[in-house]
């Protein structure tokens, strides 16, 4: 029987698993025993029981409205105890960091004054909204929820691609993933101690119950979606229920006298904090987009009177702006007077005539990407893109110096995938989550790691074929038994031919069953259009690491 990892071939990026051909770095050896005896066969049946469980629970996410399985490979990546401590400082930081940025720009903007930012990057930002100035939560705590995209360089260091505070999806991913594998990878969870993932729910809830207004001691607590025409709808509705708190639509509240309340069958109830899934521009048509027919009229009146807190704060949108991310690094050194733990991916600012010279020489060489595009819009690698593709790419960035920025090429670290029946070595980046509750910044051991699944690929966007993997964190000490949910029946095995292909949406001997249609809803009009426009800056698939 053939060794699954027998024609495994490191690639350009730092392998996690492997040091060197065949010797699995100390963090793997655990899983890598456990995988090597296995048949291609067996991998594979495996594999597809890990798709069915998806299907079966509805996983999926939404592109373009259609629902779509979220591949799970079923080769986990392992961080070890003493990376993540540094993990888990530099994001922590990174969020202490922005919290005190928005509450000064929104404030005295004394970090403008002593020219640590321009205030013309500031002002400028699509995302800077002059209607919250003043707004200043009771607990200070304008991040609640923050996601923030790492990458590991050819050196395994650990960098930051991005970061997001508005609303940063894919943590019912995390939760999934991590359900899903304890049931088809047993004995690896037996023999290795991984720190869980399952308390995020509660940590969330108790930081948005502390985000109260002032006097109210048991807050109403709900979580506000687009609808179900959203790609993210699944995960909105996971952390209500794991919560316990109502999923509602901006059609279910309203605001009078700058109190907000949900219409329910009891009659209308008080609202005191929104854990919003709704964009800035969608979110209150008497502030912003006045056609919005997904918000809530009012809503800001009422945040600004202090009877209701939004979760996360109106306005974040200007802290993760792709240009005001290269100055995070000195704003961590003005607030917090500490050197930045994680550091940046190098990137070049534009608006410098000798760097825009510079970058102009050197696109064939270079990532260029529009400071507020997302789901990989606009982003042109230069080693890939064609002479005439460049020479567009030239003339749009001496348009617009200001909306674009130039990150080196990073050969993103790699991790064995499968891929058809043999494993192959496959891009990964890594989005932690944490969780700001006013007095302490928990990052979720973990996060999620996304993986581009054709060869050679560095964007891990699940709209081209991107996938994600079960990360684990090593625990420094014993943990408590892993606890995986509720029961999750077990799928009926699924018998291949010797050589057929397996794996997560590969053609196996049962094929898998078509994803199921969206529930249409009530109104699939201009609503259904509305719910799948918003959003896009924070969707899972929205990051391109490279």
């Amino acid at each position: 029987m053939a060794d699954l990892f027998e024609d495994y071939r490191l690639g350009p990026g730092w392998d996690e698993m492997f040091g060197e051909p065949g010797m699995p770095r100390e963090t793997y050896e655990a899983l890598h025993a456990t995988l090597q005896p296995l048949s291609s066969v067996e991998l594979g049946i495996r594999a597809e029981v890990l798709a069915r469980a998806f299907l079966d629970q509805g996983i999926t996410f939404a592109l373009k409205g259609i629902e779509r399985p979220f591949p799970l490979d079923i080769v986990p990546r392992i961080i070890a105890a003493d990376q993540w401590r540094v993990v888990e400082a530099g994001v922590a930081q990174r969020v202490r960091t922005l919290e005190a940025f928005l509450a000064d720009i929104y404030g005295a903007g004394q970090v403008l004054a002593d020219g640590v930012v321009p205030r013309r990057i500031v002002v400028t930002s699509a995302h800077f909204h002059r209607e919250v100035a003043g707004v200043n939560p009771h607990n200070g705590v304008r991040i609640h929820v923050a996601g923030v995209d790492l990458v590991r360089d050819e050196q395994g260091t650990f960098r930051v691609l991005e970061d997001n505070v508005r609303v940063p999806s894919g943590v019912s991913y995390v939760m999934e993933n991590r359900r899903a594998m304890a049931h088809v990878l047993p004995e690896v969870f037996a023999a290795t101690r991984i720190q869980p993932v399952e308390s995020y729910p509660g940590q969330l809830l108790r930081a948005l119950r502390a985000a109260a207004p002032v006097g109210v001691s048991e807050p109403t607590v709900v979580v506000l979606t687009p609808g179900v025409h959203n790609s993210a709808y699944f995960e909105h509705a996971l952390l209500a229920r794991e919560m316990g708190v109502e999923l509602v639509e901006g059609r279910d509240l309203v605001c009078v006298g700058n109190e907000v309340a949900m219409r329910t069958t009891a009659g209308e109830q008080r609202v005191d904090v929104i854990y919003r899934r709704i964009d800035d521009d969608f979110l209150d048509p008497v502030h912003f987009r006045a056609d919005s027919v997904i918000g809530v009229a009012g809503l800001l009146n009422a945040a600004r009177a202090g009877r209701v807190t939004i979760a996360n704060a109106v306005g974040n949108g200007v802290a993760d702006d792709k240009l005001l991310y290269t100055y995070v690094p000195e704003l961590i050194r003005y607030y917090l007077d500490e050197e930045p733990i994680l550091p940046n991916v190098e990137t070049y600012r534009l608006e410098e005539p000798d760097v825009l010279d510079h970058v102009l020489d050197r696109l064939d060489q270079l990532v260029l990407k529009p400071v507020d595009g997302s789901g990989g819009a606009g982003i042109v690698i230069g080693s890939q893109a064609s002479d005439e593709e460049l020479s567009l790419l030239a003339e749009k960035v001496r348009h617009d110096p200001r909306g674009w920025i130039a990150q080196r090429e990073v050969a993103l670290s790699m991790v064995p995938t499968l891929v058809g029946n043999r494993l192959r070595a496959r891009h990964v980046d890594l989005r932690p989550f944490a969780v700001n509750d006013g007095e302490r910044v928990t990052v979720l051991p973990g996060g999620l790691t996304r993986v581009a699944l054709p060869e050679g690929a560095l964007v891990v966007n699940s709209s081209q074929g991107g996938g994600s993997k079960d990360t684990w964190v090593l625990a420094e000490a014993p943990v408590a038994a892993i606890t995986v949910g509720g029961p999750v029946e077990t799928p009926p095995a699924v018998y291949l031919a010797p050589d057929e292909p397996a794996g997560a949406g590969a053609s196996t001997g049962t094929s898998v069953p078509a994803p199921r249609s969206p529930d249409p809803g009530p109104d699939s009009g201009p609503v259904a259009v509305q719910q799948q426009q918003q959003q896009q800056s924070a969707r899972i698939d929205g990051a391109v690491s490279c």
